[in-house]
């Protein structure tokens, strides 16, 4: 991330300019997409590559940890040649005396190098200090004719030291929020154009032969940080593009069920009889008849042991379970179930629990629990709902197939 910096002169923050190592910050971050085995690329989750990228090229701006400062001191020889008010015949020489060292080390967190780093904000009359490790030092030698006290010294120098982090800071914190959504970019650019690219292969009606000398595996560029992340583990397989259903229709999908659940809601005495597959079977109507025979080949499936399923040739692209409370163990179950059907990459699945007199509040709270210990869990989904969440979970032994998960809970009548 940093150049080769010369540190000798003990002057901090004017070495490089950080506005110029954040941008080659962020345009290696995007050189890494470019550089990643095209299989590689289409192979991983998107959010799993994206979060590596964060982690890899976010900057950690420096924090010191006055708390934990400490002073040393120590006998030394100390050069008094440039004392005007001691008479020394040879000033071209060092004349050194008894004298004493005091060394104040305040440790801190962060870049060690961001020391020598200029912010668009500066002076014209930079600190100076040692940084040695994860230390910066501050050094002070006296005569021991003329002892000073040094703590008036330190804390101007600390406040400058304070003022220039504070103004790297404000850029560092940009750069870093700035990240995800750059990282997100740039994977969906490439992602685009391999896509595209692989369809007008395709559409040519003539077999591939991949090159020779095409990279096979992806080799972890060397970048020095602390704790270097590792890419999520995909395969570098021939990616074979694969029909999604779009957000909007997974959306209306939902919605007609919630506006169907109201329907209960509002006319108990229909309702109070009926049981799983009772209940069912007026979703599947309402379902049936806004999706079957608009989507051509895609048709809700009203037997077999899953509830609602939506079908693309030999693959399930939605997929709800209906359920009724019945125990956090029994809603473990029912995603169990649903992951055991989910084949399709990025499929859309939802599981509608029916509570039939149970505390929400507990309902809800069992859900998310469940949810989050599950083995193929693998986030939570900003998606605010008063009766619902919204999970990301990876399907049965591939975790870079991701399925959305959402849960909606609707009372029903006792």
């Amino acid at each position: 991330m940093f150049a080769s910096i010369d540190k000798s002169t003990g002057l901090l923050f004017v070495t490089s300019r950080l506005d110029q190592i954040l941008q080659a910050t962020m345009q290696s971050m995007r050189q890494e997409v470019e550089s990643l085995d095209e299989n590689r690329l289409l192979n991983t989750a998107p959010e799993d590559l994206k979060n590596y990228l964060v982690r890899t090229y976010d900057v950690t701006p420096i924090t010191l940890r006055r708390d934990d400062w400490y002073a040393d001191h120590q006998d030394v020889k100390v050069d008094v040649r440039h004392d005007q008010m001691r008479w020394i015949d040879d000033r071209s020489r060092p004349v050194l005396i008894a004298g004493e060292r005091i060394e104040i080390r305040i440790p801190f967190d962060g870049e060690s190098d961001l020391f020598y780093a200029r912010a668009n904000t500066s002076t014209m009359n930079p600190p100076r200090a040692v940084i040695e490790k994860n230390e910066l030092v501050l050094r002070y030698d006296t005569p021991a004719d003329q002892p000073s006290n040094v703590r008036p010294l330190v804390d101007q120098t600390l406040a400058e030291i304070e003022r220039h982090i504070g103004w790297q800071r404000e850029m560092i914190d940009a750069h870093n929020r700035a990240l995800p959504a750059a990282a997100e970019e740039a994977i969906a650019r490439r992602r685009n154009r391999l896509l595209a690219q692989s369809q007008r292969a395709e559409a040519l009606g003539i077999p591939i032969r991949r090159r020779a000398d095409a990279p096979k595996t992806y080799t972890i560029p060397d970048v020095r940080r602390k704790a270097v992340p590792t890419l999520p583990p995909a395969t570098t397989a021939q990616f074979k593009p694969e029909p999604t259903w779009a957000m909007e229709m997974y959306e209306q999908a939902l919605k007609i069920v919630q506006d169907m659940a109201l329907v209960m809601e509002r006319s108990p005495e229909a309702f109070r009889s009926m049981d799983e597959e009772a209940l069912r079977q007026h979703f599947l109507l309402q379902l049936n008849g806004q999706f079957e025979g608009r989507v051509t080949g895609e048709t809700f499936n009203m037997g077999g042991k899953t509830d609602i399923l939506l079908r693309e040739g030999d693959r399930n692209v939605f997929i709800a379970e209906c359920k009724f409370w019945k125990g956090p163990k029994g809603f473990g179950e029912a995603i169990d179930q649903l992951l055991s059907y989910a084949t399709w990459r990025d499929s859309k699945t939802a599981i509608l629990v029916f509570n039939p007199g149970v505390e929400t509040s507990t309902v809800l709270s069992g859900i998310d629990r469940i949810s989050r210990a599950h083995a193929n869990f693998k986030r939570v989904e900003n998606w605010p709902h008063e009766s619902g969440f919204r999970y990301v979970f990876h399907s049965n032994g591939d975790t870079n197939r991701e399925l959305i998960l959402t849960v909606l809970v609707f009372h029903v009548p006792k």
